[in-house]
């Protein structure tokens, strides 16, 4: 029996105590891998809502090239969908795009119809050159603002 327990004892494998490292090492590097990884989805949101606004601006300027007139918002900022600007739709665009996370895009027009302003709220601060001011009824003045006109 004695003997038994010695050839046990001798043969080689890992310990519970290795095993436990290992699987606390892997938990670590997985923490880690996930952080970054979030951190890159929502720079690929905010870089869809930039190309989200910029192809709606050129949609809109097509429709203004048609009709003398940007799409009447009343002077005021309204959520950017198919009842505000489907008229986009019907020639100038497939469907209206949606924001990629929670939020909503939102156009505002002068009352004139001859500027206009839209924005995204973006995750991440943006470095370029978006537009800052309230105008239309939308406030872009924050960093995590973007904001484009004509």
């Amino acid at each position: 029996m004695i003997k038994y327990f010695h050839e046990k004892k001798n043969q080689k494998g890992f310990t519970l105590i290795e095993l436990l490292v290992v699987i606390a090492i892997i938990g670590v590097l997985a923490t880690i891998v996930l952080v970054s990884l979030n951190t890159a989805r929502s720079k690929a949101r905010d870089s869809r809502r930039v190309s989200d606004l910029r192809q709606l601006a050129l949609a809109l300027e097509m429709y203004y090239d048609d009709n003398d007139a940007y799409i009447d918002s009343s002077g005021a900022c309204v959520t950017v969908n198919e009842t505000n600007l489907g008229a986009l739709t019907t020639t100038y665009m497939g469907t209206i795009p949606d924001d990629p996370g929670t939020g909503d895009y939102s156009y505002g027009a002068a009352t004139d119809e001859q500027d206009y302003v839209l924005k995204a709220v973006v995750e991440n601060a943006l470095p370029d050159g978006a537009y800052r001011t309230t105008v239309y009824g939308c406030t872009c003045v924050g960093a995590a603002e973007y904001c484009i006109r004509p």
